[in-house]
């Protein structure tokens, strides 16, 4: 049974208005197919079925017509819905949108039980009024145009060991930055200020790496990852510690790289 859906707007592709509707069942009439209408740039039709797999129900198709001019083994995407007019509400019911692969071996796509009999009779549920009612489609292709990338991860799991000797460190700047270097085939510098960054800012040391420190993922969005309080400025400049001797602090640096990602 399908769920209907409700809403003012009617369908944007194709409208049926079906006057004296008791002439289909008072005839014995089965099936009736529309005329084409033009949705995505190509045409189409309502196929309809009152007495199909289960007479109790009207079943509704969507096909797709004049296929001719087609290439070979042509395939068309389309979410599609199907609609009926209350017209009491004044409200639109539609099938929930199905996205199908019309093709030569089946162009046709459809709702076996889009609405019992019975409750489409019925004149207090409005949908039949003065023995008419107002089917309708709406039929959006879905065209190929989606972007495609391509991601490859490379196992490295490697450790890099990088030693950096830096001179003159009471005079370096708010920021120093190192040389560029390479590991696991990536190319890394290392960004210090000496008199911290952001909440290291005058009591740590603030040091990071640019491009993986810490089992951080590096992307393009986030270049960069490190501490704001790597160690705290009364440690680093305590002569006893040992950290910095001659005015010259020696930095070593050792990387995991555990996976590179590319993308094309």
């Amino acid at each position: 049974v399908t769920i209907l859906n409700t809403r003012e707007a009617p369908p944007a592709h194709f409208m049926i208005k079906i006057e004296s509707f008791s002439v289909f069942e008072k005839y014995g009439i089965t099936k009736y197919e529309t005329k084409e209408f033009v949705a995505g740039d190509y045409k189409w039709r309502l196929i309809f079925n009152f007495n199909g797999r289960d007479s109790d129900y009207i079943s509704v198709n969507l096909a797709m017509t004049d296929t001719t001019s087609l290439p070979t083994n042509w395939e068309v995407n389309a979410l599609f819905s199907i609609f009926l007019f209350n017209q009491i509400s004044g409200n639109y019911f539609s099938s929930t949108g199905k996205t199908k692969c019309f093709q030569a071996t089946k162009s046709e796509w459809g709702i076996s039980k889009f609405i019992c009999k019975k409750v489409l009779s019925d004149p207090s549920n409005g949908y039949i009024i003065d023995d008419s009612c107002v089917f309708g489609a709406e039929v959006f292709v879905v065209k190929r145009e989606a972007v495609i990338e391509r991601l490859l991860f490379s196992n490295v799991n490697t450790y890099y060991n990088h030693a950096l000797e830096i001179s003159g460190f009471s005079q370096l700047p708010r920021s120093w930055e190192s040389e560029e270097f390479d590991a696991g085939g990536q190319k890394w510098k290392i960004l210090l200020y000496p008199k911290g960054n952001g909440e290291g800012t005058g009591s740590h040391v603030s040091i990071y790496l640019y491009y993986l420190v810490f089992s951080y993922w590096f992307s393009a969005s986030s270049s960069s990852w490190g501490s704001h309080v790597y160690i705290d400025l009364a440690t680093i400049n305590d002569p006893n510690k040992g950290f910095i001797v001659k005015d010259c602090c020696l930095l070593n640096i050792e990387i995991n790289v555990k996976a590179v990602a590319r993308v094309s």
